[in-house]
């Protein structure tokens, strides 16, 4: 792990790029802290850093805000990352069947999802690796948002994650609802009822699916780009009751 950059926000939050081999990430940390901080692992859709940033670290602030520092890393065929000719391949696909209004075959969501998450989940463990690793950060550790077939996965993988936030939408392979009932520690799940590009009935049946016996489903009228303020307080909340 190599840090590139660093600068203080206006906050006080120190804001450090850094490369993990040829992964870029990003990390926050509070602007004081008396001994080391939990981590939130920040999640992200498979946008690019850099065109996710805004929204990165408006979430990154919030987290310091509460005493937590937070990371994020680019997702593999993503940003500035080496092309990736399969997942290029998946997404003209699935353009292609919603420009048609065709239904998204699981031929066509399995191959978009289930090879990210397969290379995106061993790249976020060797982050966490190296991140609890600096003196500033020692857990316990909290993942947030993203894909959620990704935070699925980690759930079940990674013993390190003690609480997972996570963005309800479509496109999750069938394989990962078995995965979901594996899964057993504390959620927090955010869906948005109106969202024009999620199957609702397909987010509560995964929902439905989740082995946790602490698992809270917050779900709020509007679209997409609709969350209220308000839910990112409680998602907040959630994660302070889970790693102080």
């Amino acid at each position: 792990m190599r840090f590139t950059t660093e600068q203080r926000l206006d906050d006080g939050v120190l804001e450090r790029e850094f490369t993990l081999g040829e992964i870029p990430g990003v990390l926050w940390t509070p602007a004081s802290a008396s001994a080391p901080v939990p981590l939130i692992l920040l999640g992200h859709p498979p946008l690019g850093l850099r065109k996710m940033y805004p929204r990165l670290v408006a979430r990154a602030r919030r987290a310091a805000a509460d005493g937590f520092a937070a990371a994020t890393i680019e997702l593999p065929g993503s940003g500035d990352r080496p092309r990736w000719a399969a997942a290029e391949q998946a997404r003209a696909d699935l353009r292609r069947a919603l420009e048609a209004g065709e239904p998204v075959s699981d031929e066509i969501v399995d191959a978009l999802v289930l090879p990210l998450v397969d290379r995106a989940v061993p790249e976020t463990q060797a982050a966490l690796d190296a991140l609890l690793s600096l003196p500033e950060i020692g857990g316990p550790v909290g993942y947030s948002g993203g894909v959620i077939s990704v935070g699925i996965r980690l759930a079940v993988v990674e013993p390190r994650i003690a609480a997972a936030g996570l963005f309800a939408g479509s496109l999750v392979p069938r394989t990962m609802f078995e995965e979901a009932r594996q899964v057993t520690i504390p959620l927090h799940v955010l869906l948005q009822w109106d969202d024009e590009g999620n199957d609702r009935q397909a987010a509560l049946d995964l929902f439905d699916a989740f082995g946790s016996p602490e698992k809270t489903l917050h779900a709020n009228m509007g679209g997409h780009t609709g969350v209220p303020q308000f839910a990112g307080e409680d998602a907040a909340g959630f994660f302070a009751r889970h790693l102080r």
